[in-house]
């Protein structure tokens, strides 16, 4: 992978990651469209999520600073929070363990990415309809069964396409999560999820990979980084303004032209 296209992935992965349009998938149906699919372009997919990971780090360290302030001096909100993100992320964990093999072969597949966008962009419509009542309004309050069963939902991410940020968000919302909350919350959890993922994928494949292959991931990673900044901040007063609703037709019309475009 040169260089260029590294830097176009990455501005890829850092507008999307955190929007409920599937960061993977995208990345998947643009390295079919620049002609990198190969098994290395699996990895790179995944690991330069993580420079869009720290983008959350550095623009919550407030937060987080103070839950672990919390933590220290045994505050119940502090603990709810860490507990919350805890039980959202075991679920996933394990699944992922369990099928990992089956998602990097799916990793290779854009007509998969193509029809689960427009499943999940009909589902997000659907579920934005649906949902009037809000119940939990911040992270540190969800009930921990409300994180589990969200955990569990974010399991269907592992489909390309599908979206770790919809299935979590969407899932929040149908629990009478306020979608601020939810946004957070997906943003929060993707931490530990994103670390997990990424570090066992390097585990598995990182001896296979070339000087090149680091060099690429690491372009990848910066620049990620530095778009995933400016993009959380906007997603989040997007929501609080017009919903989810633009970005369930965007994924249905992105869905479509890959389709056609695949199959022509």
């Amino acid at each position: 992978m040169d260089l260029l296209t590294a830097i176009l992935l990455g501005i890829v992965e850092g507008v999307t990651e955190f929007l409920p349009v599937s960061s993977t998938g995208h990345l998947i149906l643009a390295g079919s469209l620049l002609g990198v699919q190969d098994k290395g372009t699996a990895t790179f997919d995944i690991v330069i999520q993580l420079g869009a990971i720290l983008a959350v780090v550095v623009l919550y360290w407030q937060r987080f600073w103070s839950v672990a302030k919390g933590l220290a001096g045994g505050q119940a909100r502090s603990i709810a929070f860490v507990r919350n993100i805890a039980l959202g992320f075991l679920p996933s964990a394990v699944v992922g363990l369990i099928v990992y093999k089956a998602v990097k072969r799916l990793l290779e597949s854009p007509t998969t990415v193509a029809v689960a966008l427009i499943v999940g962009g009909i589902a997000i419509l659907a579920i934005e309809r649906m949902v009037k009542r809000v119940r939990v309004e911040s992270v540190e309050t969800m009930p921990a069964t409300t994180a589990l069963v969200i955990g569990i939902v974010q399991c269907l991410s592992m489909i390309p396409g599908v979206s770790r940020s919809g299935a979590t968000i969407m899932g929040a919302l149908t629990l009478g999560v306020d979608r601020q909350a939810a946004a957070e919350f997906s943003f929060f959890l993707a931490v530990p999820t994103m670390l997990a993922a990424s570090g066992y994928d390097l585990y598995k494949t990182g001896a296979a990979l070339g000087e090149g292959d680091w060099l690429a991931i690491a372009v990848g990673f910066v620049v990620s980084f530095l778009v995933a900044i400016a993009v959380i901040r906007w997603f989040v007063a997007v929501i609080s303004r017009h919903g989810f609703a633009p970005f369930a037709w965007y994924r249905i019309v992105v869905g479509a032209v890959a389709l056609i475009a695949l199959h022509h």
